[in-house]
């Protein structure tokens, strides 16, 4: 999985953006909570990100309820089941958040995923991911996953207001806005 360095310009870019969108629209302070979300949406870029898990015959599993069922599968406890857990958290967040139109188009459509709650698969992919960490004794990384789950939806409200701002910039006239 590609982690870009937090000096990386991506990185950097979307940490100032979530630091803005959490202190300033929400009055979240959280520093580890909105450095693991600027690497998610920088990790995000890339399609095979998005997209890494892999289904039983290598095929990139595409939906959450796809992803869901080989978790399950998965031997109880083990870094495998953890990442995919992991994984489910940041699908469901990155699409809830960020692309929240996409989920809604998708359940007009007759697809698998029609009838799942992101927020509640997201928010059950992180707490699982939280009790694992816990077992293996990274008690920091629980606890961010901890709070990820249980501010779900306050960070899909925060990974909203990032992509506003990143959209602003891009309709924003060179030099800053400044007409002269």
């Amino acid at each position: 999985m590609w982690n870009p360095p937090p000096e990386h310009p991506l990185r950097r870019l979307f940490a100032g953006l979530a630091e803005h969108a959490f202190f300033s629209h929400l009055g979240v302070a959280d520093p580890p909570l909105t450095d693991y979300l600027s690497s998610l949406l920088a990790r995000f870029i890339h399609n095979d990100a998005v997209f890494r898990l892999r289904g039983d015959g290598g095929q990139p599993l595409t939906e959450l309820t796809d992803m869901v069922v080989e978790a399950a599968r998965l031997p109880a406890g083990g870094r495998t089941q953890c990442d995919y857990y992991r994984h489910i958290g940041d699908f469901a967040l990155f699409w809830t958040g960020v692309y929240p139109e996409a989920v809604e188009r998708m359940r007009s459509r007759a697809c698998k995923d029609a009838f799942v709650n992101y927020t509640a698969q997201g928010k059950r992919g992180y707490m699982l991911t939280s009790r694992l960490e816990e077992e293996r004794h990274h008690d920091e990384e629980a606890g961010l996953f901890r709070r990820l789950s249980d501010q779900f939806e306050v960070c899909a409200l925060g990974l909203r207001k990032v992509r506003e701002e990143w959209e602003e910039m891009r309709s924003a006239p060179p030099g800053g806005g400044v007409i002269g």
